[in-house]
C-alpha cells in the first residue's frame, strides 16, 4: 500500500484540474475532497494499491461511486508520476 499523506496529494498533482474534487477553505482543513463530500482524496489513494475501485466504493467509502473512485485514481496515476 502506498502511504499517501495530504501533503503528498497536494504536492504531487494539480488537483484543480480534476473536475471530481474540490477544495473549500474551512472544510476538512482545506484538503482536496471528493466533490460534494468530506472525503479527502488522499484517503482514496491510500487504498488504491490494495483494493479495486469497486471495493473502495462499496466497502470503505460507500458515499462515493466506483466510477468516481476509478477516475480519481486514474488522474493521480496520470499526473503524479507514482504508481498509485
Amino acid at each position: 500500500m502506498t502511504d499517501w499523506s495530504e501533503n503528498d496529494v497536494i504536492a504531487a498533482a494539480d488537483w484543480s484540474q480534476c473536475a471530481l474534487v474540490e477544495r473549500i477553505a474551512g472544510k476538512v482543513s482545506g484538503a482536496w475532497l471528493v466533490k460534494g463530500t468530506r472525503l479527502p482524496v488522499w484517503a482514496i489513494m491510500n487504498h488504491a494499491d490494495d483494493y479495486t475501485p469497486e471495493e473502495i466504493a462499496t466497502e470503505i467509502f460507500p458515499s462515493v461511486s466506483s466510477d468516481v473512485v476509478r477516475q480519481i485514481i486514474e488522474f493521480a496515476r496520470a499526473h503524479v508520476g507514482v504508481d498509485a
